[in-house]
C-alpha cells in the first residue's frame, strides 16, 4: 500500500513539473529542452538576431522582445525577468531604449549576470535641436537607435564576439571568431549596396521626415537632413501637439518635402493626419525602424530589415 501511494506521489510531482514547463515555456529550465549549452539572453529582437548570428551553435540565444514588438514599451513576465538572472550573458541596447526592461537588467548585473550595453559601445550620437524639426526637448541626450548605422552594428558586433569569449564558459572561441568574421564581411557588403542605392536619390531630395527621431544614425552616415518627425521625440511613446504638426509642415514645404516615413508595426495615423494638413499630397512610407518581423515578414533579420528600408527609401525619394 505504501508503495503505491509512493508511486502516486512521484507521478503527481512528474506530472505538475511538465504542466509548469508548458505553462512557462519560456523558462531557461523547460525551455531548454535539455539544451546544456551556455545561456545567452537579448532584450530586443534586432540585437538578438546579430548576436545570433556570432553565437551560432556555440550557445543557446534567447530573445526577450517579440517580433514587431516596439523596443520603447515592451515588457517582461515574471518567467522572463527570471531568465535574465540565470544568464551566462545579457544583451541589450542600452541608452534608455528598452525602458521598461532596464530594472531587470540591472537587477540581473547586480546578481552577478555579465551584462553587455551595444548601444552605449558604438559610439553614440546625441539628439539635436537643429532647425529643421529636432527633438529639441532631448538635445544633448544619447540616441539608442544606432542600428540604422550597418558600420556601427559591425563595431557592436565585433564586441559582441569579445563579450561571449570573455564571459561565456564553454564555447569554442575560434568558432565564434569565425561566426564574427563571416558576419562583418555581410555588414561591410550590405554598407556598400546601401550607399550605391543612395546614390541614386537627388542631392535635394536626401531628406528625411519620420514618425519619430530614429533615422538620426542612417542620415549622419549617409549623407541625408532630418527635417523633423510626427512625434518630435526619440520615443513612440510622446504624442505630437498641434504646434508641433505646424512646425513640421512649415518645414517639410520649406524644404519641399512630400514624403513621410512610418514604422511598418505602428499605425501611420499621426502621418495621415499630417498628410490632411498639407492638403492630400503627402506620401506616406512604411519603413521597418524599431523592430524585426517574423520570419519572412519582410525583415525576418537585421540584413533582411536594412535591405528593405534602403529600397524604401530610394524609391520613395527619388520618385523611381
Amino acid at each position: 500500500m505504501s508503495v503505491r501511494v509512493g508511486v502516486a506521489r512521484v507521478r503527481a510531482l512528474v506530472l505538475s513539473l511538465v504542466s509548469f514547463c508548458v505553462l512557462a515555456g519560456t523558462a531557461t529550465g523547460c525551455a531548454s529542452g535539455g539544451d546544456d549549452r551556455p545561456r545567452i539572453v537579448v532584450t530586443t529582437n534586432i540585437l538578438g538576431d546579430i548576436t545570433r548570428e556570432i553565437a551560432g551553435d556555440q550557445a543557446s540565444v534567447s530573445v526577450l522582445m517579440k517580433p514587431n514588438a516596439d523596443p520603447h514599451s515592451f515588457g517582461l513576465s515574471a518567467v522572463q525577468a527570471a531568465e535574465l538572472e540565470q544568464a551566462d550573458l545579457v544583451v541589450y541596447n542600452g541608452l534608455g531604449l528598452e525602458e521598461n526592461v532596464l530594472r531587470h537588467v540591472e537587477a540581473a548585473r547586480a546578481s552577478g549576470v555579465a551584462t553587455f550595453a551595444a548601444g552605449e559601445a558604438a559610439d553614440p550620437l546625441t539628439f539635436h535641436s537643429g532647425d529643421e524639426g529636432g527633438p529639441a526637448e532631448e538635445a544633448g541626450e544619447p540616441d539608442p537607435h544606432f542600428w540604422t548605422d550597418p558600420d556601427r552594428v559591425r563595431k557592436a558586433a565585433g564586441l559582441i564576439a569579445d563579450e561571449i569569449v570573455e564571459h561565456v564558459d564553454g564555447v569554442d572561441e575560434k568558432a565564434v571568431r569565425d561566426n564574427a568574421e563571416r558576419y562583418d564581411g555581410r555588414l561591410a557588403g550590405l554598407t556598400a549596396w546601401m550607399e550605391k542605392s543612395f546614390a541614386a536619390i537627388p542631392e535635394d531630395r536626401r531628406a528625411l521626415v519620420t514618425n519619430h527621431h530614429v533615422f538620426g544614425y542612417l542620415a549622419d552616415r549617409f549623407g541625408f537632413r532630418v527635417i523633423g518627425a510626427v512625434i518630435p521625440s526619440g520615443t513612440t511613446l510622446a504624442s505630437p501637439s498641434s504646434s508641433d504638426l505646424r512646425s513640421l509642415t512649415r518645414a517639410m514645404e520649406k524644404a519641399g518635402v512630400r514624403t513621410v516615413f512610418a514604422d511598418s508595426s505602428r499605425p501611420t495615423r499621426l502621418a495621415e493626419v499630417l498628410r490632411r494638413e498639407m492638403g492630400g499630397d503627402v506620401d506616406v512610407v512604411a519603413l521597418y525602424s524599431e523592430s524585426l518581423t517574423e520570419k519572412g515578414g519582410g525583415a525576418g533579420t537585421y540584413l533582411d530589415m536594412m535591405r528593405a528600408n534602403t529600397s524604401a527609401m530610394t524609391e520613395g525619394l527619388s520618385g523611381n
